[in-house]
């Protein structure tokens, strides 16, 4: 399991830096090898414009990454933060940080992001702000679980009753035991962010038609489906469900390992 994660976190990792550092003539217009099928030379096709389907998905999946590595930090942030602050500041507190939990988990994750994308104009910042404002609820909701547990243990009463602050104890004993859970959580948030960014890109409220990503592949390979060209959708919409296929699966593993009840499995 272990070499089978690493495995997969370093074919990730090739396809960020491949998307990252690939030739940008690899994608330039070339009307000479327009439409051209699946070969040796175009493993997933040319487009209507001659450009490579191969370079365009590649570059696409990075950039998909990275906006969800952007994404899902944020979302992680914000979850934690509104955690911590319920189960330390008092029954004021918890109660307005559950109520906006419970606000945001009664609203579809993608109706939410929409509408925030939408309000901000789409684009790179709309559907970023978009992903961390929308994907924080259950992530919070379990963050203030474990610091309320971790509050009612002896050694934290111990500390308290030896005149720590409470800084020293947030800092020395409630947060290392979260990190785990932060980690965890943010390797699960990433999965949905891709997937849901692709989604609101394809509608046109998310990333720019001008990039080349996922969901605008996607959208304009629409039009062209009828007339056969079927690997224009096909590759690129299923290398993003294997992206993420891989992510949640690295996360299960490492939610897995770091449970020793289940580790045993």
């Amino acid at each position: 399991m272990i070499f089978f994660t690493i495995f997969a976190a370093v074919f990730l990792a090739l396809v960020v830096i491949g998307g990252t550092f690939l030739n940008p003539e690899r994608i330039a217009t070339n009307f000479q090898e327009k439409n051209l099928a699946p070969s040796l030379h175009h493993l997933f096709g040319t487009d209507w414009l001659g450009r490579d389907m191969f370079s365009r998905t590649v570059m696409g999946l990075s950039l998909s990454i990275k906006v969800g590595l952007i994404g899902a930090i944020g979302s992680t942030f914000i979850a934690v933060s509104l955690g911590m602050i319920a189960a330390t500041m008092g029954k004021a507190a918890d109660r307005i940080v559950s109520w906006l939990i419970d606000l945001f988990l009664s609203v579809p994750h993608l109706v939410a992001l929409i509408l925030i994308a939408f309000t901000l104009g789409g684009g790179f910042k709309g559907v970023v702000f978009g992903l961390m404002l929308t994907h924080w609820p259950s992530l919070a909701r379990v963050i203030r679980a474990e610091v309320m547990q971790v509050r009612s243990s002896e050694y934290v009463k111990i500390s308290k009753r030896m005149g720590k602050s409470s800084v020293w104890i947030a800092a020395h004993h409630i947060f290392p035991h979260l990190l785990p859970q932060m980690i965890i959580g943010f390797l699960l948030l990433f999965p949905h962010v891709i997937l849901h960014e692709a989604a609101v890109t394809f509608i046109g409220l998310g990333l720019s038609p001008h990039e080349p990503a996922i969901g605008v592949i996607l959208s304009e390979s629409m039009k062209y489906l009828s007339s056969g060209m079927w690997w224009l959708a096909f590759f690129p919409g299923l290398s993003l469900l294997l992206i993420v296929r891989i992510f949640d699966w690295v996360g299960e593993n490492i939610r897995i390992l770091a449970d020793p009840t289940k580790a045993h499995e």
